[in-house]
């Protein structure tokens, strides 16, 4: 049952569920970019890096064929991060036997679409609390899509959510985040006041934090001014500086081996995204500059209650239009169109 909120609650709410959204992107961006870094490399260097990469086995399986939208021009990925609070991988070829990649729920859920030449890509994400029709499940979260039924029931639900076709599937979870802050020597962080959390220190001004130190800093939600928001405003920060220090090493071999190898054993994607697939698609994307690329997130109308859940409703009107001028290619007109939608600038 939906519970209305008074108008300036959900101003509020509403300015922080904006903030969330555009740093979830922010989240999604990184593992994208990371991966085709990766698929990059892997094509410059070595087969032996593209045989690392995992695989989740039967991404695709048991959706039904006439419930699938059309294919369309370019390609389709949905990329999620999972939040397991475990130190251990649950994703990658170093998550140990037996780990289900549906063993939790998708902490961060995006859409990336890169067109058929290569020159222009769109990214869009998706509240990982809209309250949707799940196929077979009734409606839930969306990310309880994923702990139900895997990437099949997730992938399913989104193509069910937005019209658009999903072509392959990544995830990539916190523990891949500390070996790849790791694997390029560690980040430098600026911490505004000293503060502590799960052991780790921080002091006032730069920090340079290894991947243990990062994940603490990223988890820590107690103890800071604004809770949620702060802890939020730390991941893109320390995302922001994996990004820095990631770009500074691709000009040394060592470096691009390095970041390259962890970043195809932290992350796992379906099993039709073959060593040649990641070639062709580095090849593809040889060209795109950031200016090639707009950042969305699915419009919102408003959040509530659902039980005892905090969900997010999704805009059933502007919606429709997001996602039919995403799956056109037509996203950098839209964006032109609705500049308030897009991402400008940091995200608070």
């Amino acid at each position: 049952m939906r519970e209305e909120q008074p108008a300036e609650v959900l101003d509020a709410v509403g300015t922080r569920s904006r903030r969330g959204r555009r740093i979830l992107i922010g989240l999604l961006v990184t593992v994208l970019a990371l991966v085709l870094a990766a698929a990059a490399a892997i094509y410059m260097l070595t087969e032996s890096l593209g045989n690392n990469v995992s695989r989740v086995p039967d991404a695709f399986a048991g959706i039904p064929a006439d419930a699938r939208p059309a294919a369309s021009s370019g390609k389709t990925f949905l990329l999620i991060g999972t939040d397991t609070r475990s130190s251990d991988p649950t994703t990658g070829t170093d998550a140990p036997a037996g780990v289900q990649a549906g063993s939790q729920r998708s902490d961060v859920i995006m859409l990336a679409r890169v067109a058929a030449d290569g020159s222009a890509a769109a990214v869009t994400s998706i509240s990982r609390d809209s309250w949707v029709d799940i196929p077979g499940r009734g409606t839930n979260k969306i990310n309880a899509a994923y702990a139900f039924g895997g990437a099949p029931l997730l992938i399913q639900t989104v193509e069910s959510l937005t019209g658009v076709r999903v072509d392959h599937f990544g995830v990539i979870d916190f523990a891949g985040f500390q070996e790849m802050v790791d694997s390029v020597g560690g980040i430098d962080v600026r911490v505004a006041a000293a503060t502590s959390n799960a052991g780790v220190d921080f002091h006032e001004g730069l920090n340079h934090l290894d991947g243990a130190q990062a994940l603490a800093y990223v988890r820590q939600r107690y103890d800071l001014p604004g809770g949620d928001l702060d802890r939020a405003k730390r991941q893109q920060n320390a995302l922001k500086a994996l990004l820095t220090k990631a770009g500074d090493d691709l000009s040394h071999p060592v470096g691009v081996y390095n970041l390259v190898d962890a970043t195809s054993r932290t992350v796992s994607v379906d099993d039709t995204l073959t060593n040649g697939g990641l070639r062709d698609l580095a090849l593809e994307m040889k060209g795109l500059r950031p200016g090639g690329v707009t950042f969305t997130s699915a419009p919102v109308a408003g959040l509530g209650r659902e039980g005892a859940q905090s969900v997010v409703y999704l805009d059933e009107q502007a919606g429709p239009r997001l996602w039919a001028a995403f799956r056109d290619g037509t996203m950098a007109q839209y964006v032109a169109a609705h500049p308030a939608e897009a991402l400008s600038g940091a995200p608070h």
